[in-house]
């Protein structure tokens, strides 16, 4: 049966965190009623589970007006509804179509204006424009505000181009170096950080200088440099600055991001379940980053359902790095949950489908989650033949100096030839010991590493009996049987 407060009920459930947070911190609510379906609603905003109800017996025009009022306050303070506001409006000025309303409104927020928003650059630009709207009128009071306006900000106009166009400089640094190839980035770390503590400068380049940080960190893997800055962030969003839901929830997506590499799964969990609260461009990313935390804690099932609720994102998206790491974790999740056949399936289709676009995005990432389902049925001719059409060891051979890489691929490879006899126990142990040597020193992969060994342990215990592989477990090769047993049969499968 529809709820009764079903339509608010939709809305409050939409609502984020920290914009709660800022209206109850801004609320000067007399109604004591509105301030306790307001504190409801804030309560509910930080579960990702099951959120509690709201008291039908209450009037239903005191919902209405709550709603109305939430609105009006977080549009008043969306950067994005602003920078609405100055497309709309240079339109009307480039069209000679503007409103005295709106020239009323332009004006009031040029003269009132003190220190660069979040879109300065295109706020300034506006102005710009409105001043030749003025003077060819020969509006000559108007066009003297507007004019003060431009000499007063014109050197953090310039300043703030020039910084975005450095940031753009950096950031072709830094995917250069997140994409295999020796280009260093991590001279860019310094000059982010400052741009993004400039409280004189505009929020736009400020957040983009923090979202290459994060890219960057997470490249080198310096994860404790992001907490401060998260941190900062966070108090300017409960403070109602640089907000719109859209940076709201790309904030959530990148926390949710250090926290797995922290190895902090719940707080990472929570943080993922915020970025898709409410459909955005770069809601594919988000779904897949949260479907792979969900398969590291075992929870496939979950993880499914995640990756199945952007069903339609995937079909619609030219965006091929989503796309395909779309199908890869979709076909992890069937793996998990022993649907092999299915998975396999899947595979094929897609790679018919899209070949030359899975090798020109991510091959890899798709191929050990194919190569995993083929595996798992005992189809190792199968998987040979796969991997010799494709080439598949020759690529992974130049894979290797990537910071993600993992020799998944290879692993399959040499198991398949194992079990169809091309090689003996002793080349098998030899490989493996190798291939663990190169990668035991990653910390951040023991994990991921453990993995891939409870994976194919099953299909050749003889091998894995002789593996001296439990000091990268344990930090030691003389603890217990039984205490390597327990681990081993408690650790997340792949």
């Amino acid at each position: 049966m529809r709820n009764k407060l079903q339509t608010f009920t939709d809305f409050a459930d939409a609502l984020l965190p920290h914009e709660t947070e800022y209206l109850l911190s801004n609320q000067q609510f007399e109604d004591k009623v509105k301030l306790r379906i307001l504190e409801r609603v804030h309560e509910n905003s930080q579960r990702t589970g099951e959120k509690l109800p709201y008291d039908v017996s209450i009037d239903k025009r005191k919902y209405s007006h709550l709603k109305n009022w939430i609105n009006d306050r977080l549009k008043a303070i969306d950067v994005d509804a602003r920078f609405e506001w100055m497309i709309q409006t240079e339109q009307q000025i480039m069209t000679d179509s503007i409103e005295p309303a709106a020239e009323k409104r332009l004006l009031k927020s040029i003269s009132r204006y003190k220190r660069p928003c979040f879109f300065f650059t295109k706020y300034y630009e506006l102005a710009e424009n409105y001043r030749h709207f003025l003077l060819i009128r020969m509006r000559y009071e108007d066009h003297k505000i507007v004019d003060a306006f431009l000499r007063k900000f014109r050197e953090s106009y310039l300043r703030s181009k020039d910084v975005n166009d450095k940031i753009h400089t950096a950031t072709a640094d830094i995917v250069e170096h997140y994409s295999g190839n020796q280009k260093e980035s991590l001279q860019w770390e310094e000059w982010l950080s400052d741009v993004f503590y400039d409280e004189s400068l505009d929020g736009l380049n400020r957040y983009y200088a923090l979202v290459r940080l994060t890219f960057l960190f997470l490249n080198y893997r310096r994860y404790d440099n992001l907490l401060d800055k998260f941190d900062y962030l966070d108090t300017r969003f409960k403070e109602g600055k640089y907000y719109s839901k859209r940076i709201l929830l790309n904030y959530y997506h990148n926390r949710m991001l250090v926290h797995t590499k922290f190895k902090e799964y719940d707080k990472a969990t929570h943080f993922g379940y915020l970025s898709i609260r409410t459909r955005v461009k770069d809601a594919l990313l988000y779904v897949n980053n949260l479907s792979a935390i969900l398969l590291r804690q075992n929870r496939p099932a979950e993880a499914l359902e995640v990756l199945k609720s952007a069903s339609q994102d995937m079909k619609e998206t030219k965006n091929f790095h989503n796309k395909i790491g779309y199908v890869a974790f979709y076909v992890k999740c069937l793996n998990q949950l022993k649907k092999y056949k299915n998975a396999e399936n899947y595979s094929d289709v897609f790679l018919r489908a899209y070949r030359n676009e899975i090798f020109a995005y991510r091959w890899h990432l798709f191929f050990s989650s194919y190569l995993e389902s083929v595996l798992l049925q005992e189809k190792y001719a199968r998987l040979c033949k796969v991997a010799r059409k494709y080439k598949l060891l020759e690529r992974d051979s130049k894979y290797r100096d990537k910071a993600v890489y993992l020799p998944v691929i290879p692993w399959y490879i040499q198991v398949a030839r194992y079990k169809l006899e091309q090689i003996n126990t002793q080349e098998l142990s030899h490989f493996m010991q190798e291939s663990l040597r190169e990668i035991e020193k990653d910390t951040d992969k023991l994990s991921l590493i453990q993995n891939m060994v409870n994976l194919v342990k099953p299909l050749a215990p003889n091998v894995f009996r002789k593996l001296e592989i439990d000091h990268l477990f344990f930090g030691t090769t003389s603890r217990q049987e039984k205490e390597i047993k327990r681990i081993e049969e408690h650790a997340p499968q792949s």
